[in-house]
């Protein structure tokens, strides 16, 4: 399988390539030439498969340049009861006696839906740059869950630093605290004076200028690399087959989001040909990509109009992955989606409407619906008292949005997001308690931090990396 950019570059190389590769040469976002999808008797041949086995299956087709043995391996080392605390890996769970499930994503080492996808990174990283005896620079931004996710996946992978971003002060105390309190010289904490979008944004200029890019071998872990939306897609049949569906029986799917990688990852899985109907977008008062679905106008919006909110993962203006779903939407046309990504990066919107594009997106499966602070302590509430089940912000606006696309006899997945411990505060606020944490975060706010603050400035960034790995040298 070659990749190519949703830009218009052709031939990047294949799996290995792109997964340390982070943006493509000409800005755009790795994409595999064509999706392969399986017939309806090659998905009933999927049921009954432990997860690894199944990642194994739908990840196959496209990292196809590390050998067969070898894959099967990382993945039975990523995938353990160990580290994801059941050997389901990704439950899922009814609730009561309603059309409504959930489907576990937070028992991993960070505690949230990222650990899925980043565990794999963590290895898989480790296997190429061994093979290839190289050594890789992350650089990555973070609105809470992938920072704290990237870093507990890299840690004791002597080849491999990671420099992660976060907007200052925006983060909940808990997230802020798994993240600076680690202690690993290759792990680097920056919170930046800004949001979310600024953090991305530096993360895009160091990657476009291509000489210090190739000079301190920066790659990615945020969902720009392609690997991750690709690890994320295995939990969606996971989940379908744990309904127990006939064979071709819809199931609908809603997902909190932000930078669009978790739903891009349905997306995907809808293309290679599981039975998904609804795919279903759960936005905060940060509601891009709400306004996309509802208008067909796509219209991101600057660092100062992103609101902070108690779902603050979501605290975003412009959604990265949304690139690689508007690529397919215009039948893989690089050059269309550069046109669009070009009114994008001069703050024009991009309007569908009328268009055969617009036909796309309204066949394509997707809706979108949003919430608000007094919406996400109500359903965190409401789905306390009446399931005895505590969620934390974002999955409670997934919860929210997904009742009400709800459908007479299609089961209705919402994706949990993180654990609430991870937002005591809110989820205090909701119904007046503490929500319990994993021993080993007891405290975790009282550790020593390691991090630095840093002006949104990509010349300060870049002086502060060469300035660190020089250091790291001499270490």
């Amino acid at each position: 399988m070659k990749y190519v950019s949703t830009r218009g570059a052709t031939d990047l190389g294949r799996f290995s390539d792109v997964l340390l590769m982070g943006l493509a040469p000409d800005g755009g976002l790795a994409m595999p030439e064509r999706i392969p999808a399986f017939s309806p008797q090659e998905l009933e041949n999927l049921r009954g498969l432990s997860y690894p086995e199944l990642a194994y299956a739908v990840m196959r087709p496209y990292i196809d340049d590390v050998p067969e043995a070898d894959l099967r391996r990382l993945l039975q080392s990523t995938y353990t009861e160990a580290a994801f605390h059941s050997k389901d890996i990704t439950p899922l769970t009814r609730l009561g006696q309603s059309n409504l499930y959930l489907l576990e994503l937070s028992n991993g080492p960070s505690l949230a839906f990222k650990d899925i996808a980043m565990q794999f990174l963590g290895h898989m990283f480790e296997y190429v740059l061994e093979g290839r005896d190289e050594r890789l620079n992350i650089l990555g931004a973070t609105s809470g869950d992938t920072g704290s996710a990237a870093e507990y996946a890299m840690l004791g992978k002597p080849r491999v630093n990671v420099f992660m971003l976060s907007p200052h002060g925006r983060m909940s105390a808990f997230q802020q605290a798994q993240m600076f309190s680690l202690q690993e010289p290759n792990i680097f904490n920056i919170a930046i004076e800004g949001v979310f979008d600024d953090c991305q944004d530096l993360v895009k200029e160091v990657n476009a200028d291509a000489e210090f890019k190739a000079r301190y071998e920066i790659g990615a872990v945020n969902s720009i690399n392609w690997a991750r939306v690709l690890a994320q897609a295995v939990y969606y049949f996971k989940a379908y087959f744990a309904l127990g569906l006939p064979a071709g029986a819809e199931a609908d799917f809603c997902v909190p989001s932000g930078n669009f990688g978790n739903v891009f990852a349905g997306y995907l899985a809808k293309r290679m040909g599981l039975p998904i109907g609804q795919l279903v977008v759960a936005s905060n008062e940060n509601d891009v990509l709400n306004e996309f679905f509802a208008t067909g106008v796509y219209h991101v919006r600057p660092a100062a109009q992103v609101a902070q909110t108690s779902s603050p993962s979501m605290d975003i203006g412009k959604a990265s992955n949304f690139e690689r779903y508007v690529y397919l939407i215009a039948g893989s046309d690089g050059v269309q989606t550069k046109g669009w990504w070009d009114e994008v990066g001069a703050s024009r919107p991009v309007d569908l409407r009328g268009s055969p594009h617009w036909d796309a997106v309204k066949a394509s499966g997707f809706v979108g619906g949003r919430s608000s602070h007094a919406d996400r302590l109500n359903t965190i509430r409401r789905i306390d008292r009446e399931f005895g089940r505590l969620i934390d912000p974002h999955t409670a606006d997934g919860v929210l949005i997904g009742e009400r696309y709800a459908r007479s006899g299609v089961p209705m997945v919402c994706l949990e997001t993180a654990l609430p411990a991870k937002f005591e505060e809110t989820v205090q606020e909701a119904v007046s308690r503490t929500p319990e944490r994993p021993e080993r975060f007891v405290g975790i706010e009282q550790r020593e931090r390691r991090s630095v603050v840093m002006p949104n400035d990509v010349t300060a960034l870049k002086a502060y990396i060469e300035e660190q790995l020089a250091k790291r040298l001499r270490d």
